[in-house]
């Protein structure tokens, strides 16, 4: 007897080949959802939300010391794009429009070249967490910038186990390359690269990077650093670094509070300012008692070196004496006042002017 073969009609066919369509269909959005996840691309405007959880904690939930590694590896990716573009005096820069004081506000292909390398690492390795960026983010782009997941030594020295946080409460801060302008009149001195970590509005995690001299500055709050304060501070005489655009500003008021000995520094780039007050082996970096700063700023400006600050006992704050919170808006109005190993509030009474300064 001959074998019995089977026969579809029509109808079976197609009902056959609709099913098959919808496994194929859903195997391919469930590769397009993972895929998504390791991306991690945000929106434009230099944000980027949460996403699908990362790896390397629980569900929901990102490790501290994990997120310092690649916050140190950012800053020294994004660096040597600052580097390279310096030195090939090939800048493209172009002003972003005018900054509160009526100046330039300008950008370069460092900016932009930085920002990519720096921003898509940190969203791969993080895709859970809110990280915001001082330059544009394009959706469209969907490059893929892997990090290796090794903790180098000198952070699992400091940290020796993992510090877990939820995700949702982390927020990361990056300036792609801080003195822009100073960067376009080739004073390389004053330039870094740096990455903040937030958690709850507070931060936690700062990293300073100099591509010039390729020093890297960095420190967990309540964890470790590879920095540290100097041995001594003047603060009746202090030497005070302020910015470059409004030196004459703060010396007035200064030297009607600390007398005709205190020392006024000008310099660009607030994380250049922050490791002024710090023990840095950096022969081209100024050393100062004080930062002061009376105008309106940037939070990623200033959450990498009010992090390292506040590891190593310092303070930052508004003139006022408020705790900066990073969440929210972009930029704080009340100035700041940056010192470590003073009495912070006593500096903060001296000054009770210099914020109303700051306003006009």
């Amino acid at each position: 007897m001959a074998p019995m073969g089977v026969r579809l009609s029509p109808l079976g066919a197609a009902v056959f080949c609709l099913l098959a369509l919808g496994v194929l269909y859903h195997l391919y959005a469930g590769l397009r959802a993972g895929r998504g996840g390791l991306l991690g691309l945000g929106g434009g405007g230099g944000a980027a939300g949460p996403g699908a959880d990362g790896a390397g904690a629980g569900a929901g939930r990102v490790d501290l010391r994990e997120m310092l590694a690649a916050a140190v590896q950012a800053a020294v990716r994004g660096g040597r794009e600052v580097r390279r573009v310096r030195e090939s005096n090939v800048l493209r820069a172009e002003s972003k429009g005018k900054t509160r004081e009526g100046a330039d506000d300008p950008m370069t292909r460092g900016d932009a070249l930085s920002n990519r390398q720096m921003f898509h690492l940190l969203r791969t390795a993080f895709p859970s967490v809110q990280i915001n960026t001082e330059e544009h983010v394009d959706a469209a782009d969907q490059e893929v910038i892997l990090w290796d997941r090794k903790i180098p030594e000198d952070i699992l020295k400091e940290i020796a186990t993992p510090k877990e946080v939820p995700a949702e409460s982390v927020t990361v801060w990056i300036d792609p390359l801080d003195a822009t302008q100073e960067y376009t009149e080739d004073l390389r001195k004053y330039v870094t690269t740096m990455v903040c970590v937030a958690v709850n509005g507070k931060p936690v995690l700062g990293v300073i990077h100099k591509p010039f001299s390729e020093y890297t500055a960095w420190a967990m709050v309540d964890g470790g650093s590879n920095v540290k304060a100097r041995t001594s501070y003047d603060e009746k005489a202090p030497r005070i670094v302020v910015s470059r655009s409004h030196s004459g500003m703060v010396k007035q008021v200064a030297l009607q509070t600390f007398g005709n000995q205190t020392t006024i520094i000008s310099a660009g780039g607030a994380g250049y300012k922050v490791l002024a007050l710090l023990d840095v082996p950096d022969k081209s970096q100024e050393k100062a008692d004080l930062y002061i700063h009376v105008t309106y700023i940037k939070k990623w400006d200033i959450c990498a070196g009010n992090a390292i600050l506040k590891a190593l006992g310092g303070h930052m704050t508004t003139l006022s004496g408020e705790e900066i919170s990073y969440t929210g808006a972009d930029g704080i109005e009340g100035g700041l006042l940056a010192s470590i190993r003073m009495n912070h509030q006593a500096l903060v009474r001296k000054l009770p002017d210099l914020e109303k300064t700051g306003h006009k």
